[in-house]
């Protein structure tokens, strides 16, 4: 399939270049189809291309020694990802695997040298995407160095919940631990207590949100 200039049009990359700028870096981005489950990036491998998210969602995620995860963010459409490594000539400094299908656009390096060289819009695009990240990695050591584990899970479940902007990952516990940095069974303790508190609801393997503003108070203490 064709790269498509909508989608492009939807990548914070490329805001506010016109149809022509648009149609000339279209010509540097392939298309790449992934499998649920399969693992596009590994940590600590050679980086020769970042991503966008075109559909479907994408997990980031460190590995320690022993085989614990941690997982950074999930991907989702219009987002990037591995863009790092491509700009310092790095490393992945993290591994990637597919939730679900996914399709994926991507920019090797030398072209992505090209893109910022011709279309001097695009650094200014890229800068802000930058920031935003490091926004997310500051939020991420906040929590995990001072939140209690129930106030984390309350924040993962307010940021994955359902808004009606599109489709979010379905977490497992397993996936939730992964976030909030701690075991698998504290994420059953906590949404037990969050339930006992009125915020939410355990319903066939279903979580749903009773009180999102009793859930807003527990994320943020």
């Amino acid at each position: 399939m064709a790269v498509q200039t909508e989608l492009l049009k939807a990548i914070p990359y490329f805001t506010g270049l016109n149809p022509e700028e648009l149609d000339s870096i279209k010509e540097l981005i392939f298309e790449k189809e992934v499998e649920r489950g399969e693992v596009i990036l590994l940590e600590d491998e050679p980086a020769d291309a970042l991503y966008f998210v075109t559909s479907g969602a994408v997990k980031v995620f460190k590995t320690s020694s022993d085989g614990k995860e941690q997982i950074l963010s999930f991907i989702r459409p219009g987002e990037s990802f591995n863009d790092v490594p491509v700009f310092d000539s790095g490393t992945n400094i993290a591994s990637a695997q597919a939730v679900g299908p996914v399709v994926l656009y991507g920019i090797r390096k030398n072209d992505l040298e090209v893109i910022l060289k011709n279309h001097p819009k695009v650094s200014l695009n890229v800068s802000r995407v930058l920031s935003q990240q490091i926004r997310g990695l500051v939020s991420l050591v906040e929590d995990l160095s001072f939140r209690h584990v129930i106030a984390r899970v309350a924040k993962i479940l307010l940021e994955y919940a359902s808004d009606g902007t599109g489709p979010k990952p379905r977490l497992t516990h397993q996936e939730m631990a992964a976030m909030a940095g701690t075991a698998r069974e504290m994420i059953g303790r906590s949404l037990k207590s969050l339930e006992d508190e009125g915020a939410i609801r355990l319903h066939r393997h279903r979580i749903v949100i009773t009180d999102k503003e009793a859930l807003r108070e527990i994320a943020e203490t």
